[in-house]
């Protein structure tokens, strides 16, 4: 069995845990996030399906599936681009309550890492300070990944040479 379907069996035995389903277009929605390399919006999940399953999902369903997806701790939203990433602890059931997401701001690619609890009470502490509310305690923090930064390294050396 490969890792993507080991991945959406575990999707499935999870929802199964907490009395609901991951229906054959759930599984589809779940199987495009595991197999994206980078965050992907609604309208390309419809066209990734489309092209690469001959499914016909319209956006609405998409987003009521991708709904679903988040509340069952199997997806997550990133808020500053509109845009969705499978959760990447679905394998090793890593209960998580803030996300905290690592973005390239080249290729796109989305790191799901793990902040120390303390560091997140020390930010906390921080914002209650300057008097603002956190709305979602969601990071995401953008850089560049080390694929892209060695490409525009090598390429910055034989530019120069």
């Amino acid at each position: 069995m490969n890792q993507l379907n080991k991945n959406i069996e575990l999707a499935e035995q999870h929802c199964q845990e907490k009395g609901e389903r991951l229906t054959k277009k759930r599984k589809l929605i779940l199987l495009v996030l595991l197999e994206s390399k980078k965050a992907i919006s609604a309208y390309e999940i419809v066209k990734y399906c489309k092209q690469q399953f001959n499914e016909t999902i319209s956006a609405m369903s998409v987003y009521r599936i991708l709904g679903f997806l988040q509340e069952q701790g199997l997806a997550h939203k990133l808020g500053l681009a509109n845009k969705f990433v499978a959760c990447s602890h679905v394998v090793c059931k890593y209960k998580h309550q803030i996300s905290q997401f690592l973005i390239c701001d080249q290729c796109q690619r989305v790191e799901e890492i793990n902040i120390d609890q303390l560091v997140l009470e020390d930010l906390h502490k921080v914002i209650k300070k300057t008097g603002f509310h956190l709305s979602s305690p969601q990071l995401e923090i953008n850089g560049i990944c080390n694929t892209c930064f060695s490409a525009e390294n090598n390429s910055d050396k034989n530019t120069q040479g």
